[in-house]
């Protein structure tokens, strides 16, 4: 079966070749970036005859319409769908827990991986014959939905049910940094041994995990990878629709992987303002101009100092030029807040630690390491990611 999938995965990968090499004789634009879902003449052969479930969200889209609509008009036998955290239409806060429904579109019934079972369990699998996964990541590592992508992994290979990938453009995919997670601070915003920022589509990641044995089974995962048309990682892609909602646009996204990281502060990212993830502040902070109060709305019902005037930074400017910043992970703003704030025992919550992936960060933060020094000592380990993703990479580096 091993050899059949990877005999299977080769084939895929011809086609797309061939399929591009097409487009350049036609004269067509090589730089349009196709989602493989809108790849359908590449999988839609694979899927008769199934009965499929989807592991999907808002962002599963075949141009303007869901996947799910497009493949029941097209007379594919959808069973169900898995929806990871934020729910299938994407509302839903970060952390709150999503509760199994019935899609009042499709009447499809819709079984949450994220609350009390982040994994599928066999009874959900056994009437499936293929399981298809399409949701758009954001390359950061402490973004769920590539735990969600390692529990549905997992579930498929203890009950031999084969998993097609459906890949989408990495928007932050131009660059790899921060520390690399050990494997005692694993969690569902960290599972793995890998950087903050890892520089992989969710099918290269897919293929890394299980290719570095990271499934806790001994069961073979039957993936299938179909890839990205006209991608390379040094592309700038800006998504079609927010991921969450909380990364409402490109500069959110961009900003993303560094503020994140303040989510294990005292320091507000934004939530409850019509800008989250573009400005960071906190009442007592004296340093900077720029001023928001937090109040609840849709994707933060209860955000941080609510009501209350916090003060700090917008760096939505700083995204804007974002072909001219470093490509690296921004620790400067974090240590600006640490050394600008009072009371640096209650700086840091036992969030923090998960973010990072390391308890190292914050002793060398609190030791007063410079931006510089602390990157210094990310390079060894992610010399040797480096190595390990490579083997991998399903589109041109930017390296």
């Amino acid at each position: 079966m091993k050899n059949s999938a990877l005999g299977l995965q080769k084939l895929i990968l011809l086609i797309c070749f061939l399929s591009l090499m097409l487009n350049c004789v036609k004269g067509q634009d090589k730089k349009t970036i196709v989602p493989a879902a809108e790849r359908t003449h590449l999988y839609f052969p694979l899927l008769e005859g199934k009965n499929i479930a989807l592991v999907a969200n808002h962002t599963s889209l075949i141009g303007e319409q869901h996947l799910v609509d497009s493949l029941l008009n097209a007379d594919f036998n959808i069973m169900k769908v898995f929806s990871p955290e934020h729910g299938f239409r994407g509302n839903a806060d970060a952390g709150q827990n999503i509760n199994n429904a019935i899609d009042l579109v499709t009447g499809l019934p819709i079984i949450s991986l994220y609350g009390k079972n982040k994994k599928p369990d066999q009874q959900a699998l056994e009437d499936i014959d293929l399981v298809i996964f399409d949701i758009q990541d954001v390359g950061a590592r402490f973004y769920t939905y590539i735990s969600t992508m390692t529990y549905v992994m997992e579930a498929c290979a203890e009950s031999g049910v084969p998993i097609l990938l459906l890949d989408r453009p990495n928007p932050n995919g131009f660059y790899v940094d921060g520390p690399v997670l050990e494997n005692k601070f694993s969690s569902f915003v960290g599972m793995h041994p890998v950087p903050v920022v890892h520089g992989m589509t969710t099918g290269e990641y897919a293929l890394m995990v299980k290719g570095e044995g990271w499934l806790k089974t001994s069961n073979d995962c039957q993936l299938t990878v179909i890839p990205v048309g006209n991608y390379s990682h040094s592309d700038f892609y800006e998504l079609p629709v927010g991921p969450s909602p909380n990364l409402r646009n490109k500069y959110a996204i961009y900003l993303y992987p560094s503020i994140c990281l303040f989510e294990g502060t005292v320091v507000s990212v934004g939530r409850g303002t019509s800008q989250p993830f573009q400005i960071i502040g906190h009442p007592d902070y004296n340093k900077g101009s720029f001023v928001f109060t937090p109040n609840p709305g849709p994707g933060a019902t209860n955000p941080p100092y609510s009501g209350i005037p916090c003060y700090g930074i917008n760096l939505t400017g700083y995204a804007r030029a974002i072909s001219s910043n470093p490509p690296q992970l921004h620790i400067e703003w974090l240590l600006d807040f640490y050394h600008q704030l009072s009371g640096k025992t209650d700086f840091f919550n036992d969030y923090f630690e998960k973010l990072a992936g390391t308890d190292k960060l914050r002793l060398q933060i609190i030791q007063g390491m410079t931006a510089d020094e602390i990157r210094a000592n990310w390079q060894s380990e992610l010399k040797a990611f480096k190595k390990i993703r490579k083997k991998y990479l399903l589109y041109d580096d930017f390296e």
